[in-house]
């Protein structure tokens, strides 16, 4: 049942013509019903709902959990090592680089957090175009085993979301900074804002 009602959110996601009637067929199907027996006519074209349940399938016989899974039905069919490779290539880009959507409030939160750190962050949207960034964000969950956004990185590291991660060593952001650690990543890696250069009378002021 659990997995009826997970096809269903995926069919909603992947973008199909008529949520309302899908909407109606998930909810009869969390009372039993099958998944096949939601009318395809009602969810959209047969041929991209296989593909996608497909995708969706073959990611959990890997081991990936629900939500890797959905973000790669989502992404249709991509070359992962290439895109793997390119968006490891972007998270080096800069000392402090975010993958980001811009409705997120995770991501606004972060910003407005490395912004009260003085940091400088690289910003790379993963929402446009969306055909791309579906494909990115997937490769970075497969890559961090997080595929929620914002994705951060430092010096080249992955360092987890905003509020956590999918590890101790990358717990978000939130936790680096409550452990005392964010500023001095930051520091290191040469992500920190430059100071502006003080007057000359003022700079032998603060040295006397």
């Amino acid at each position: 049942r659990d997995e009826t009602m997970i096809g269903g959110l995926l069919l909603i996601s992947l973008g199909f013509t008529s949520p309302p009637s899908l909407l109606h067929g998930v909810s009869r199907t969390s009372s039993g019903r099958a998944l096949s027996s939601v009318r395809m006519e009602d969810v959209g074209p047969l041929d991209t709902v296989k593909k996608g349940w497909g995708r969706f399938q073959e990611s959990r016989s890997q081991g990936y959990g629900v939500k890797q899974a959905i973000a790669d039905a989502i992404a249709g069919d991509y070359d992962v090592t290439a895109v793997q490779e390119e968006v490891q290539e972007e998270a080096k880009s800069s000392p402090l680089v975010l993958f980001t959507w811009e409705a997120s409030p995770s991501c606004k939160k972060a910003l407005e957090l490395l912004e009260i750190a003085g940091a400088d962050p690289k910003v790379i949207r993963l929402d446009q175009p969306w055909s791309e960034g579906n494909k990115k964000r997937a490769a970075l969950g497969r890559l961090t085993g997080k595929s929620s956004v914002p994705s951060v990185w430092i010096g080249g590291k992955y360092v987890g979301g905003c509020d956590d991660g999918p590890s101790d060593s990358a717990p978000g952001l939130v936790k680096l900074a409550f452990m005392g650690k964010l500023k001095d990543l930051l520091e290191d890696a040469g992500a920190l804002k430059a100071r502006p250069a003080l007057p000359q009378t003022e700079a032998v002021t603060s040295q006397q």
